[in-house]
């Protein structure tokens, strides 16, 4: 099996691969679901990690007795918390430098509005994209690269790292032990992500709204 196969084999079946690394590794295999959560959620190079199987299925483990639910909770929030803030530090220190007026892609203007945007939705996008596959990679690199305050990023970076890792983690404590979810992980999996995104689909929906119509003129 190659490199790639092997990663689509251990995302479609990662609930196999961490009671095999545990029983292997034993307490290093807290070390790599720290690294799978951090990296998902640090490193705009990897936002095809499986965060949200990961966790979930932490939550599944620590209701068998096999993981500690609290240090699976404080562990993977903190994961979460410092991946975040990392990709805000990474975004903040070179988006100024890599957007320029001459660039044909990455325009100064596209920062411009980068900026604007977290001015007036930064908190509630923040704590949004955690239950975003692939968003709540990128989000934090543009909020450093907008010029989002710190101070202001890391209360919303605590508040939505804290929700993701307990909407997952609790379902998977809570329902990963029954019969159907146990056949069906993957679509168990995809459920709960389907169903998180609808507040998130809500408020982007109205945010396209008022930016609309604070774009047509009195006349209209």
């Amino acid at each position: 099996m190659g490199p790639i196969e092997f990663f689509i084999d251990f995302v479609l079946h990662v609930d196999k691969y961490i009671v095999l690394i545990i029983q292997t590794y034993g307490v290093w295999a807290y070390l790599l679901m720290f690294l799978v959560i951090f990296c998902e959620t640090g490193l705009v190079v990897t936002p095809f990690f499986p965060g949200d199987s990961m966790i979930f299925v932490a939550g599944t483990l620590a209701n068998q007795g096999i993981l500690s639910l609290e240090g699976m909770f404080l562990l993977l929030t903190a994961a979460a918390i410092a991946g975040d803030t990392v990709n805000y530090s990474i975004g903040h220190f070179i988006g100024h430098r890599i957007f320029h007026e001459d660039s044909r892609v990455l325009r100064r203007e596209y920062l411009d509005e980068a900026q604007s945007f977290f001015d007036r939705h930064g908190g509630e996008a923040i704590i949004l994209a955690r239950f975003v596959p692939f968003v709540r990679t990128f989000v934090p690199f543009l909020a450093g690269m907008g010029s989002m305050s710190y101070r202001r990023f890391i209360l919303y970076n605590i508040v939505g790292g804290v929700a993701w890792v307990s909407v997952f983690l609790l379902g998977g404590f809570y329902f990963g032990g029954l019969d159907i979810v146990k056949q069906n992980l993957s679509f168990a999996i995809i459920g709960i992500v389907l169903v998180s995104l609808i507040p998130t689909a809500l408020k982007m929906w109205g945010w396209r709204r008022a930016s609309e119509n604070t774009k047509k003129s009195p006349d209209e």
